[in-house]
């Protein structure tokens, strides 16, 4: 009988950033990733974590849907999405954009681990939608997976970035309503609490990690066009409000993920742009600047190939 100790295999996380329609950019990298593994990202990753933009990626990734797959719901539906201006319009169409993509399936239906972050609205405290008691910290005795509520519930309540979205009620399994909003108020980076959960729930040695972390990238700000200069201006302002807020919660949470977990390998994607032809923000509807934005996606891929490959070949 041979002595040799068998070596244990890497658990690999994926954590995908918040960010709207910048979203784009992450499945530019997740393209070329899928095109590195030869095979679907659920039968690479063993946890998946979304916020926001990545809460749609990720829930479809955990169900098998290939890049390609993700990438053709999301030009069919989130153009329509940002182009529109009032909050119960925009939250209408993000819920035809789950029914179209979920139907009615619910969390018991996830091919590997996950995990959905929303914003609890009245408590102010995170609420987190996963698939598997495993990933439970605490009462697992009447743990159901994702609260009993459909995956598209549970991801529409990620997105829902108030005062641009509506709040989004969501009924438990136990006959609980609860109201959501947009995960990225908590952890628009979620890398932090995919971590923990397999740090602490599964109990993965921390060398035997293995975490691919992507944002959406930082951009400059667009300007107002020359007419309505004084309603766009305002809007803009407000857009830009949230999209400091978020950036300013992504990055403190990698800063924290650095300090806590500096010995979890971990291989962070997501480029500052600085050309001002790069403008944009998370409601950019305009699908040939997406398409360069997840152009841009593929060549942050490039820059951390070797590294990849080394994770998750």
């Amino acid at each position: 009988m041979s002595d040799a100790v068998e070596a244990v295999k890497p658990y690999r996380i994926l954590s995908l950033d918040g960010g709207g329609a910048k979203g784009f950019y992450t499945l530019g990298v997740l393209a070329e990733i899928e095109g590195l593994i030869g095979c679907s990202l659920c039968e690479k990753f063993d946890l998946v974590f979304g916020t926001s933009t990545g809460a749609i990626i990720a829930a479809m990734i955990s169900l098998g849907m290939s890049v390609d797959e993700i990438h053709k719901h999301y030009k069919a539906f989130v153009p329509e999405v940002m182009r529109l201006k009032k909050p119960a319009a925009k939250s209408a169409k993000l819920a035809e954009l789950s029914e179209a993509i979920f139907k009615d399936a619910k969390f018991d239906a996830v091919k590997i681990a996950v995990g959905i972050v929303t914003t609890n609205w009245v408590i102010e405290r995170p609420m987190i939608f996963k698939g598997s008691v495993e990933q439970a910290h605490g009462r697992k005795g009447t743990f159901l997976p994702g609260f009993g509520v459909t995956i598209g519930d549970a991801v529409q309540a990620s997105c829902s970035a108030v005062p641009f979205f509506s709040p989004k009620t969501v009924t438990k399994g136990n006959g609980d309503e609860v109201q959501l909003v947009d995960g990225g108020y908590c952890a628009n980076n979620p890398t932090l609490y995919a971590i923990a959960d397999a740090t602490r729930a599964l109990n993965i040695a921390h060398k035997d990690l293995r975490v691919v972390s992507v944002g959406v990238g930082v951009y400059p700000s667009p300007k107002p066009p020359l007419f309505s200069i004084m309603y766009w201006a305002k809007y803009l302002q407000s857009v830009m409000l949230l999209q400091k807020t978020l950036e300013i919660n992504t990055q403190s949470m990698d800063q924290l993920r650095v300090i806590m977990f500096k010995d979890v390998p971990t291989i962070r994607i997501s480029d500052t742009f600085e050309q001002p032809e790069m403008a944009t923000d998370l409601f950019e509807h305009d699908l040939k600047k997406l398409n360069i934005l997840r152009q841009r996606g593929r060549e942050s891929f490039a820059k951390n190939e070797t590294l990849l490959r080394e994770f998750l070949l």
